[in-house]
């Protein structure tokens, strides 16, 4: 009775983190997060420095699938490899190697506070299903749409990855200045890091076909593509010599 109940739990936060998205979508113009270029700053906003906030926030979706790791219950061995290949990379890589590199500026603890929260429950949400709740069978490993979905999770985690050091590399140490970016995929696109981000979570919802997964990728899309457009106007608005070929997402289209 308690696995059903946790089974259906994990239904409700898919679908809630697809209309929060989706509500997030319809609504960004009065609901972009405000944090780095899109901060506002007041005496009453109580900040905290950007490596710290990084590390606190993103921590929880690393350290929850690996205490459930732990739990009695047997995990799907299929399950666990997959979360291990991607969910539990991506958190590794931005909790304790992009935090402690980061030079951005200082995060709102409110937008702190809620980021963590919800890397809380999506590290729940696929954690569990992964390693309680999904069934794969012998094959899996050899079918087409795993193998795509692994290729292309990790060329998104390549291009994600690379944009971040690109970024990264345009300040000094304590320098808060913002600079045209270039290389990489930023020749096509501004926001060549969402991109990267997005098709990482494409590739882990085709590898792994559920819910939970297909739920996470719809809310990313719905969170980062408009802040890549965001960041794109940014660019255009303060440079008048940005280049006019490049689009905000997608190259070429978008």
């Amino acid at each position: 009775l308690k696995i059903k109940a946790i089974a259906l739990l994990s239904i409700y936060l898919s679908w809630g983190l697809i209309l929060v998205g989706l509500a997030h979508l319809v609504h960004h113009k009065k609901a972009q997060a405000a944090y780095g270029r899109h901060i506002i700053l007041s005496p009453l906003v109580r900040t905290v420095p950007a490596r710290l906030a990084w590390f606190l926030q993103e921590m929880p979706a690393f350290l929850i699938p690996l205490l459930l790791m732990q739990l009695p219950h047997k995990p799907s061995t299929m399950g666990k490899y997959l979360l291990l290949k991607t969910f539990f990379l991506h958190y590794f890589q931005r909790t304790f190697v992009y935090s402690l590199l980061t030079r951005g500026q200082p995060f709102p603890l409110g937008v702190m506070v809620s980021a963590g929260l919800f890397c809380s429950i999506n590290g729940f949400l696929q954690g569990h299903y992964l390693l309680h709740c999904a069934q794969f069978d012998d094959k899996w490993s050899s079918c087409f749409r795993y193998n795509i979905g692994l290729l292309l999770f990790y060329l998104g985690m390549a291009i994600n990855v690379h944009s971040d050091y690109i970024l990264r590399n345009l300040r000094k140490p304590k320098e808060i200045v913002y600079k045209i970016p270039t290389g990489g995929l930023f020749e096509y696109v501004s926001g060549a890091n969402y991109l990267g981000e997005i098709a990482e979570w494409l590739g882990y919802a085709v590898a792994t076909w559920s819910l939970p997964s297909i739920s996470f990728f719809i809310f990313s899309f719905c969170f980062l593509g408009p802040r890549a457009y965001y960041h794109h106007r940014f660019y255009q608005e303060k440079f008048k010599e940005y280049p006019k070929s490049r689009k905000a997402l997608i190259p070429f289209l978008f």
